[in-house]
């Protein structure tokens, strides 16, 4: 399989993005470096192809991958980076409880929750970067079911998928004091209100739950 054509990636400038969290009204900015990030969440021929495995709950080549973990999403960016050849971002501890990001290596990896708004966004300023039942598959829409990769329109930047369909998984601890490792979810899913599909709206999960609304995307650090 051709990952190029098939889990093809978008450069994106670096900037500045704004984020906020509506629980504890907190308000924070991020500077970002130049990065690559995936058009479309892996798909299950992609996911399939990479792993040998199809864990969704409903089967389909070209529907977004779910039913996977947090640690099934780092795992895979660094058997994809092996097989093309970058350096793994992510290195395992040994015992299995954790893991570190290699900040210098060009390998696959999650995208941190600062890059995922900022590509969403794509410049604009409202809650969504269009009308919501032209880009996104949510519970207005979707007949509460999940739906192919690409069928709504993309933001200005060419990212489709960024709200609704499934929730991606981020790199980011959401709140490590009050919930420990939970992970942070974006983007909101198919089963999802439209008050969920927003760029700021913001998620956290258990990095081992499997649930059939939440998958990834894939990004890459620019090495200068």
């Amino acid at each position: 399989m051709d990952m190029s054509t098939r889990n093809p990636m978008i450069a994106v400038p670096a900037g500045q993005v704004a984020l906020s969290d509506r629980r504890t009204q907190r308000n924070w900015s991020v500077d970002l470096a130049p990065y690559e990030l995936g058009v479309f969440p892996i798909t299950q021929a992609v996911y399939a192809d990479v792993t040998g495995r199809r864990p969704s709950a409903v089967q389909g080549d070209e529907l977004p991958v779910e039913g996977v973990s947090w640690w099934d999403a780092v795992r895979f960016c660094n058997v994809l980076s092996q097989r093309e050849g970058f350096a793994p971002a992510y290195r395992f501890h040994v015992d299995g409880e954790g893991v570190d990001w290699d900040a210098s290596a060009d390998g696959y990896r999650l995208p941190t929750e600062a890059e995922w708004e900022y590509a969403c966004r794509a410049g604009t300023t409202g809650p969504r970067y269009g009308p919501l039942d032209e880009i996104a598959w949510y519970r207005g829409n979707s007949d509460e079911r999940i739906h192919d990769v690409g069928g709504k329109m993309p933001n200005p930047w060419g990212f489709h998928d960024m709200l609704g369909n499934v929730w991606d998984w981020c790199w980011d601890v959401y709140d490590a004091e009050v919930y420990g490792s939970y992970r942070v979810l974006r983007g909101g899913g198919w089963f999802d209100e439209h008050w969920s599909c927003r760029a700021s709206a913001r998620r956290r999960s258990h990095p081992t739950f499997q649930v059939d609304d939440v998958g990834f995307r894939v990004a890459r650090s620019v090495m200068s």
